[in-house]
């Protein structure tokens, strides 16, 4: 029996801003693929090229943006190809972000209730009489108290753990196929992170959806994420399941990446910073691999481009000298 295609196929997708101080490389020959029903999440430090890849899938990069190579296929439809209106029909519907602030993403002169209903009357199958009740189902669903009498409160009313949880309640509404988390936990204490991933992740497998997790957080990766896609400076370095990454990674940064992370009852004199700062992506000599400046087993065939590689039959590695 062939093997079921993939919801969500990247591939070589690269793409360019276009700024006063010159162009900036953001991603070059990014790839990846999300299972039906799979987490896939997409870590590294800040600048690595993660969110201006979510904000590529949606067709909601700045003007400034150009794609310069690459397919995304969602479904059989290329993302990349795909005019304005069949985007809109698909972002909400097919495909839902949750951003970075939830706050913000929200409409401060609306209450938390109409903007549900306005998503569902937009894109779910429901009438107008039927969207009240509808929202304040879904704000049940996320696990908001008395659902009725929030739905009738405007986002500053709201702490930013229930801002958070509108904001999943909006993205799951009209029950997408593929859900884009864009740091969701950001800005939040450390318990209502806990109940933010594990709402995300329960509601998640129960209607078998997709989910792409973007963090800097090895940490939170490695418990909800099924594979872990690595970047760096707009390069994937490294993909694999969770657990063979933190089992054995592949490529230096990986390792570094993993060594920084807390541990519970690590010290701080026990954590390792990661030396060297991410490369100006505006220069126009950049090495094929972006790492290569702060990466202590570069050696001279490191100057030759190399693609992502199988170390094993899940494992890929973009790496002259492994580890």
């Amino acid at each position: 029996m062939s093997e079921a295609p993939p919801l969500l196929a990247v591939s070589d997708l690269s793409i360019q801003f276009r700024t006063r101080s010159g162009t900036v490389r953001a991603l070059e020959k990014v790839g990846f693929d999300v299972g039906r029903g799979e987490t896939v999440a997409l870590v590294g430090e800040s600048g690595s090229g993660k969110s201006v890849t979510a904000y590529a899938l949606l067709g909601l990069l700045d003007p400034a943006a150009r794609v310069t190579s690459g397919r995304v296929q969602f479904g059989g439809l290329d993302l990349l190809a795909a005019g304005e209106r069949a985007l809109e029909e698909l972002r909400g519907r097919e495909i839902s972000l949750i951003s970075q602030n939830p706050r913000g993403a929200l409409n401060p002169i609306r209450p938390i209730g109409k903007q549900l209903g306005d998503v569902l009357l937009r894109h779910g199958n429901v009438t107008r009489a039927q969207a009240p009740q509808r929202a304040v189902e879904m704000l049940a669903k996320v696990g908001i108290p008395d659902p009725a009498s929030r739905a009738t409160a405007y986002p500053f009313e709201l702490s930013g753990g229930m801002c958070q949880r509108v904001t999943i309640a909006l993205a799951l509404a009209c029950e997408p196929a593929l859900l884009i988390a864009d740091e969701p936990t950001t800005g939040l204490d450390v318990t209502t992170q806990a109940v933010v991933m594990d709402l995300l992740a329960e509601l998640a497998s129960a209607s078998h959806m997709a989910t792409i997790l973007i963090t800097h957080d090895l940490a939170l990766a490695g418990e909800y994420a099924d594979r872990i896609v690595v970047m760096h400076a707009g390069h994937v370095v490294e993909s694999a399941p969770a657990g063979e990454i933190f089992a054995r990674p592949r490529h230096p940064y990986t390792a570094k990446l993993i060594a920084a992370t807390p541990k519970p009852g690590t010290q701080l004199p026990d954590l390792a910073a990661i030396p060297g700062n991410l490369p100006d992506v505006r220069r126009a000599d950049l090495p094929p691999c972006r790492y290569s400046a702060r990466c202590e087993r570069r050696v001279a065939g490191c100057a030759a481009p190399l693609p992502l590689v199988a170390v094993s039959k899940s494992h890929m590695v973009a790496c002259w000298q492994p580890l």
